[in-house]
């Protein structure tokens, strides 16, 4: 775990329908087969990302404003931590909506699940 000081495991469950609009960005080769925040192995190639504080486990429909690209994801890891982010995408879920082109994006997630 990457900050063991701090405890991330929740029983808590995000609103469905709840919104989130703002910048993603994606991660992936530095940290790919290290440990996320939630305890699992990061893969590049899931559709995962991070998030400041939405429970593990969620799924996000994650809509790309300017291009209405789409992925779902689920949050598995803690960040971004660069500010005005309000996710960090896999790999393989940021280029399915361009950010490997572009690098961050302004999106719209929709708690799905």
């Amino acid at each position: 775990m990457r900050f063991p000081e701090k405890q991330y495991a929740s029983k808590e469950k995000a609103e469905i329908g709840a919104k989130l609009q703002g910048e993603a960005s994606y991660y992936g080769p530095g940290f790919h087969g290290k440990q996320t925040a939630s305890g699992e192995i990061f893969n590049q190639n899931d559709y995962t990302c991070a998030h400041k504080s939405l429970p593990f486990g969620t799924k996000l429909k994650v809509v790309r404003d300017d291009t209405g690209a789409s992925v779902v994801v689920r949050v598995n890891d803690r960040g971004p931590y660069v500010d005005g982010r309000i996710l960090d995408l896999s790999v393989a879920a940021g280029k399915d909506i361009g950010l490997d082109k572009v690098g961050h994006a302004k999106v719209t997630a929709t708690v799905i699940e």
